[in-house]
């Protein structure tokens, strides 16, 4: 073990009872965190002899979680009978990832990465496989994974060009991990070049998971009926996160009384923000509507009034509602630089996308997207929600963008069936 490992192994087992004040703190506003935390820690109250032959699967967060949605779908189908080991790192993963669980399945926390806790988590589970998805990379989870016999993959991996070159400033530390890995299967070419560059052994390119995820038929029929009564366009600030709301206002503050006669839907990335959205927004003398409110009848009025009224979404699991109830969506987390938010599910659901220019993190996706006419990029939200207007003045066009979004996403589907076929080429 090289010194720069062991500083880190040292590093993590002294900030143990910083994490346990951090989640203390989380949980007064998300109680999740506040729940099993010595799962955390290598202690689980789950029967040992229950835990055999488990497909272990690691979605870290909400965006993560709901990939692995569309590829545990595909485990099952290629493994009947699986039994599921998912673990998350925070509340709203692990909320969303409680709807993918069977009889015989088991959710728990990602271990801390210490040595002991990875040790004592797969002691504990014993699982056959695991599947890290995205970006999940965390030196002792894979290296004792490889030290204890549990073949440890990156499946629908994907590495910016910044991650990369943050990563390579530490080669002592990345490269035996990278290497350590029983196998990368990137989404695209410049991914596996890049992972290669971190010590990844021949990444095999699979795709984007993300295009074989299916919209709620019904979250879409009832968005698409609300859309269809309004009187009015309905723009959406999609997956916004902090900062964005407050361009937002600016931008369509500065554009007078057209940019307020729109029905604006903002829909926060973190359900935790709502309040501070809510806020903002009746600071300003704005109206809101929250999701939550609706009820039966769906949205209120879109008539325009001397106060406009925003829409706020402060409901889980309800994008692919709110995406069909959108003309355009402009893409949250690509406004600041946070990466950019997934633009596929937007696209199923044949909603144009308007996206800043921080798409890092969906980088060929985006490029894609804008290639097949099912999205357009911008410098700034000034000039997004110029575009909103122009698209919206002109049915024509815009059913045109609507229906070439939804091809986009038709085509480049296929991958979360690779994967699972991979996987279980790895247990046979």
């Amino acid at each position: 073990m090289s010194f720069i490992q062991h500083l880190y192994n040292a590093a993590l087992w002294c900030t143990q009872p910083l994490l346990r004040r951090k989640l203390a703190r989380r949980a007064l506003a998300e109680p999740l965190y506040g729940e099993a935390v010595a799962e955390r820690f290598g202690r689980y109250t789950q029967a040992v002899e229950l835990q055999s032959d488990l497909v272990w699967v690691h979605a870290v967060s909400l965006g993560e979680t709901r990939a692995a949605e569309v590829l545990i779908k595909a485990l099952r189908q290629t493994l009947p009978g699986m039994r599921l080991l998912l673990t998350h790192g925070t509340a709203t993963g692990r909320a969303e990832g409680a709807r993918l669980l069977q009889a015989g399945d088991v959710q728990v926390w990602q271990p801390w990465d210490t040595p002991s806790a990875v040790q004592s988590f797969l002691r504990h589970f014993k699982p056959r496989v695991g599947v890290l998805i995205e970006t999940e990379v965390w030196p002792n989870l894979v290296l004792q994974s490889q030290k204890l016999g549990v073949p440890l993959v990156l499946a629908n991996a994907r590495m910016s060009e910044k991650s990369t070159r943050n990563a390579l400033r530490w080669p002592t530390l990345t490269r035996p991990v990278y290497q350590a890995l029983h196998a990368v299967w990137p989404q695209t070419q410049a991914d596996a070049g890049r992972l290669q560059m971190l010590g990844a052994v021949n990444p095999r390119v699979m795709g984007n998971i993300k295009f074989d995820a299916q919209p709620d038929a019904a979250q879409c029929a009832q968005g698409q009926a609300w859309r269809g009564a309004m009187k009015r366009p309905v723009a959406m600030l999609a997956s916004s996160r902090e900062g964005e709301e407050e361009a937002w206002l600016q931008a369509v503050m500065a554009q007078g009384h057209i940019a307020t006669q729109l029905q604006w839907l903002i829909v926060p990335r973190h359900p935790q923000r709502v309040d501070a959205v809510e806020a903002l927004l009746l600071s300003q003398c704005w109206r809101v509507s929250r999701r939550s409110h609706w009820g039966q009848d769906g949205p209120p009025s879109a008539e325009p009034q001397t106060t406009p009224t925003v829409w706020l979404g402060d409901s889980l699991g309800e994008m692919a509602l709110y995406y069909s109830l959108a003309d355009v969506a402009l893409l949250g987390g690509s406004f600041a630089p946070f990466g950019g938010q997934n633009l596929i599910e937007a696209a199923a659901c044949g909603c144009p996308v308007i996206m800043g220019p921080h798409t890092f993190n969906f980088a060929q996706a985006s490029d894609m997207a804008v290639k097949a006419g099912a999205a357009l990029r911008v410098s700034d939200m000034a000039q997004a929600v110029t575009q909103t207007l122009v698209l919206l003045s002109d049915a024509a066009p815009l059913k045109r963008r609507a229906e070439q979004a939804q091809a986009f996403a038709q085509a480049h589907q296929g991958a979360a069936l690779r994967t699972a076929q991979a996987v279980a080429q790895l247990l046979q």
